[in-house]
């Protein structure tokens, strides 16, 4: 399963949304990286995204985008076969 990363912020519900979606396709841990918490990794994320929001999910390599984005991705059939490739 391909890791992944998240940029969240202790307050954030679609974080928690995202979250529970991923686990609910077998993710068993997600790399939290809390920019409330660091500003330098706000500006990486910012950076990395070109968005200023929470979430910012990645798995492996990819920017998968938001809450909205993730659940369109697995609406669309994208997200498990995303999670299975190769790392």
């Amino acid at each position: 399963m391909q890791t992944v990363k998240m940029y969240t912020t202790a307050v954030c519900p679609y974080c928690v949304q995202a979250k529970r979606i991923l686990k609910s396709k077998g993710v068993e841990s997600i790399e939290e990286i809390r920019v409330d918490l660091s500003p330098d990794d706000r500006v990486k994320m910012m950076e990395l995204t070109g968005q200023r929001t929470v979430p910012q999910i990645f798995i492996g390599e990819t920017h998968v985008g938001g809450c909205d984005d993730l659940m369109a991705l697995d609406s669309r059939g994208g997200l498990l076969p995303l999670l299975g490739a190769a790392a």
